[in-house]
């Protein structure tokens, strides 16, 4: 008895060729698996990604940082020359009066902070607006 070319095993008693069993079952659980496992993949490279995304984001927040040191440590030092530019009896109102703008300044920064922190948009909130239309639920 010679093989026949196609692997599927003959029924005697049918006389039809049969699948193995479980074939139709293997191949659903092996794409099923191949799916899971792809995914997985998937993930790990997400995970990998947002890893070199948080890292490059803290760099720059160190580098900005230093440079808000220095730039405060510069800042300093011209109000300095600009005080010491003015003749004696009209320093004190020199250096008053630039405190009082950088003061100003300040709370008006602060001001500016607490309202775009008072009314948050949320993260993702265009994503989750467009989720939320598309399920219908404006």
């Amino acid at each position: 008895m010679s093989e026949s070319p196609n692997k599927e095993p003959f029924n005697k008693h049918s006389g039809t060729r049969t699948s193995a069993p479980g074939g139709l079952l293997a191949s659903l659980r092996q794409l099923l698996f191949t799916l899971l496992e792809t995914a997985q993949v998937r993930l790990e490279l997400l995970g990998t990604e947002l890893e070199a995304e948080k890292r490059r984001v803290l760099d720059a927040l160190v580098f900005v940082a230093v440079a808000l040191v220095c730039l405060a440590l510069g800042l300093v030092l011209l109000c300095g020359t600009v005080v010491l530019m003015f003749p004696d009896h009209l320093r004190f109102a020199a250096a008053a009066g630039l405190a009082l703008l950088f003061l100003g300044g300040g709370a008006g920064l602060l001001g500016l902070a607490r309202r775009r922190l008072h009314h948050p948009r949320g993260m993702f909130h265009a994503s989750a607006k467009e989720l939320a239309r598309d399920r219908g639920q404006q």
